[in-house]
């Protein structure tokens, strides 16, 4: 951020102490990445619906596919992606497979998408 000209516009209005203070506090390019990720995890409404269903209780594939009425393979097939971005968690007890959200973060995403929607 040495070079003035190198964040100018071209209505020569760019405030560099702005700038500065704001890149400063924003995460590197590789966490806005994974961050885009998660938000993609979100947009899918199969997988917002099964994340809305996890926030109320821990669930195996089978519960989760009569609730979301959705095949048991397709339901799998989202949970692995959820697993890989870390969003959702996953206990054996026996044969059975639990999944349950992987923390109070994405309980909370959720939780504001709701609120955000009800106050349209």
């Amino acid at each position: 951020m040495t070079d003035d000209k190198k964040y100018t516009c071209s209505l020569e209005a760019v405030d560099l102490k702005k700038v500065k203070l704001v890149s400063g506090q924003i995460p590197e390019i590789g966490k806005t990445k994974f961050m885009a990720e998660l938000f993609k995890a979100f947009s899918d409404p199969t997988r917002l619906q099964i994340l809305q269903a996890l926030s109320i209780d821990e669930l195996c594939v089978c519960d989760i596919s009569a609730i979301v009425e959705v095949s048991v393979s397709a339901i799998s097939h989202q949970l692995r992606l959820l697993r890989n971005l870390h969003i959702v968690n996953n206990r054996k007890e026996g044969k059975m497979v639990y999944y349950s959200l992987n923390d109070s973060h994405i309980e909370q995403l959720i939780a504001v998408a709701k609120e955000h929607i009800e106050e349209l």
